[in-house]
């Protein structure tokens, strides 16, 4: 018995020493981790040892790349790389290439009403699987504020408009540069002095006037100098004779579209805008049954304004110069002025040359009105007035929401508006009403806090876009209530916020409620914009939103076409979409890295930030001669 005794207590000191020595084992082993993973600094997201001008995007405390391939142990041969798609470059020509406003394609569409100069994209099988190449000379452009003033001739290689404008003062060329003296047609002294007399006539300072459309912009200078009162101007201007208007004002940091007003809609909801503005734009708005009037009426928000300047307003002293008989312009002026009438729009002023109306708060009167006269109608009920994406532009009033009829004609048809900057945050009354099922004015608020946070964290990631003036323009692709765009609202930034037409819901106006802009859009399709337009691109849940609809190529090719070389993207998804997507856009060269949701490691839901490599099409012969001689 004393035996047994002792060999059990040997035995369970043994066990003891034993366990023991597991546990300070792996104590060990846990401590080696950590320290190995304090101080290891995380990868910079680019490794330009090659000279590549990128800058490295990632601060030394952000977050690793998460790295989702098999693990193989040290005896396993290493994994055969998958190889990557290839996207070759396109040829010099295509660097400004515009796919659904092409020039050739136009031809094939009527010449009436202006048809063939609206939004034509190719078909699938036309789609070009290249990537689209940056000018040789291709420069960062300037930062805001100083990109409103100059731009690189190099970016935008066209003097067509210092010649043809050169008296207006739209753009003057100085050696390697475009300068924008803030010269129009109808503003000699200046947009600044022009905005002026127009801030004589209506109040732009006390908040009402946040958002702005600007008919046939030219190079926006308009909606340049309106950003200095916080008013933000959608600017849009056909791809025409006037080469790249729209690109000189993309690449000063002013938001503008490529578009046209001919026989569909503009891409907009209703009630949109605070401000029309038409200068001398060249829109025979008297004719085709007042349509392009309609149109205006459409996307202007109750009680908002219409501006128009050039011919016809003040004829009578303007005639002479505008090389018109009197009679042409008193008829075009009578007939404007009948079709605002019909829309019970009131005009305000007529001063020297500008001329300004303004749409009614409400329909209680103008129900009345037009049931005497019979003209025009109001469009029928079960058109959804802001359904905008390949639309018919009808010759129809569209009605306002129904206000009690005990109510005044002050009472705003569809919910009072808070003024700018409270309007940003505050419940839109789309929300408040209930129009979108779903989307509680609790959920409206939730949304907001909730991209304040992502924004924050995005910071985090991509350090440059928590740099003041590193980014200027933005496009959001999938922005729902826009609260990305409002989470940088203090930023030098704008934000495109981009509605697919798939989405489950059309939320655009929402976003215009809130004093920001944007428009609807097919990512299947190309963006009726300039190539590098764009400083920063933002896509969530996009690619999944798409899947069975096109390939996620094309809409990388697209993103690739739109973003600037040196660029930002972030993109959150699914991971599975996510490794999918970054095999796809080592083909782009495009350098990143997936991160973990700002929740953590556990959501499915990734974060896959990168930056578009600089790269130009090859020098040209004669400076590949010239540079061989220096040498």
């Amino acid at each position: 018995m004393n035996l047994f005794t002792r060999i059990s207590s040997r035995t369970k000191k043994s066990n003891l020493y034993y366990v023991t020595l597991v546990a300070l084992l792996c104590l060990g082993s846990y401590l080696l981790g950590i320290w190995q993973n304090t101080v290891a600094n995380p990868r910079a997201a680019f490794d330009d040892s090659d000279g590549t001008p990128c800058e490295a995007f990632i601060r030394p405390d952000s977050a690793k790349d998460l790295n989702f391939d098999a693990h193989h142990s040290i005896q396993d041969p290493p994994p055969v790389p998958e190889t990557a798609a290839s996207f070759p470059s396109c040829a010099v020509e295509l660097s400004e290439h515009t796919p659904c406003e092409d020039a050739k394609r136009s031809l094939k569409f009527p010449r009436e009403r202006l048809e063939y100069r609206q939004r034509h994209c190719p078909e699938r099988e036309e789609i070009l699987k290249c990537r689209i190449p940056a000018p040789y000379g291709y420069k960062t452009p300037f930062r805001w504020p100083e990109s409103r003033d100059v731009a690189w001739f190099a970016n935008v290689p066209h003097t067509e408009l210092t010649v043809e404008k050169k008296n207006q003062n739209w753009v003057r060329y100085e050696n390697d540069r475009f300068w924008f003296p803030g010269g129009g047609t109808m503003f000699p002294r200046g947009a600044d002095a022009y905005i002026d007399d127009i801030g004589r006539l209506i109040d732009l300072s006390d908040g009402s006037i946040r958002t702005a459309i600007d008919t046939g912009c030219g190079v926006a200078s308009f909606g340049a100098y309106l950003l200095s009162r916080n008013i933000t101007t959608m600017s849009f201007a056909p791809r025409d004779t006037h080469e790249a208007q729209v690109q000189f004002a993309l690449e000063r940091g002013v938001p503008a579209m490529i578009g046209i007003m001919a026989t569909i809609r503009l891409p907009y909801p209703s009630r949109a805008f605070d401000l029309a503005h038409c200068s001398r734009c060249l829109i025979p708005w008297g004719q085709n049954d007042g349509a392009y009037l309609m149109e205006v009426d459409r996307v202007l928000r109750p009680g908002g304004y219409w501006i128009l300047s050039g011919p016809p307003i003040n004829w009578q002293n303007r005639w002479k110069g505008w090389e018109r008989t009197m009679d042409d312009l008193n008829t075009e002026q009578t007939q404007i002025e009948q079709v605002a009438r019909s829309l019970c729009w009131k005009k305000v002023v007529q001063r020297d040359d500008l001329a300004i109306w303004q749409k009614p708060f409400n329909h209680i009167q103008c129900k009345k009105t037009i049931q005497l006269l019979k003209n025009p109608k109001f469009c029928r009920h079960d058109q959804d007035p802001d359904m905008a994406w390949y639309t018919k532009m009808g010759s129809c009033l569209t009605p306002l929401p129904e206000v009690d009829d005990a109510e005044d004609l002050k009472t705003v048809a569809g919910g009072k508006l808070e003024k700018w900057p409270a309007r940003l945050n505050a419940i839109p009354p789309r929300v408040n009403k209930g129009e979108l099922t779903e989307i509680t004015p609790e959920a409206f608020l939730e949304n907001t806090k909730l991209w304040e946070q992502r924004v924050s964290y995005y910071k985090k990631l991509d350090y440059q876009l928590g740099e003041t003036g590193r980014y200027r323009n933005l496009v959001d692709m999938n922005a729902y209530l826009g609260g990305f765009a409002a989470a940088l609202a203090d930023d030098p930034v704008w934000v495109m916020n981009i509605v697919p037409v798939e989405a489950k819901r059309n939320t655009l106006g929402v976003i215009y409620e809130r004093g920001l802009i944007g428009t609807y859009q097919n990512w299947c399709e190309a963006m009726s914009t300039y190539p590098r337009t764009y400083d920063f691109i933002h896509a969530d849940s996009v690619f999944t939103m798409y899947q069975g609809k096109c390939e996620p190529e094309e809409i990388l090719l697209e993103m690739d076409r739109i973003l600037r070389p040196g660029g930002g993207v972030i993109i959150r998804d699914d991971v599975d979409v996510l490794i999918k997507v970054k095999e796809l856009t080592k083909g782009l060269q495009w350098e990143g890295r997936i991160a973990d949701h700002e929740k953590g490691p556990h959501e499915r839901e990734k974060i896959y930030y990168a930056v578009k490599q600089y790269w130009t099409v090859p020098a040209p012969e004669d400076d590949k001669n010239n540079t061989s001689a220096l040498s």
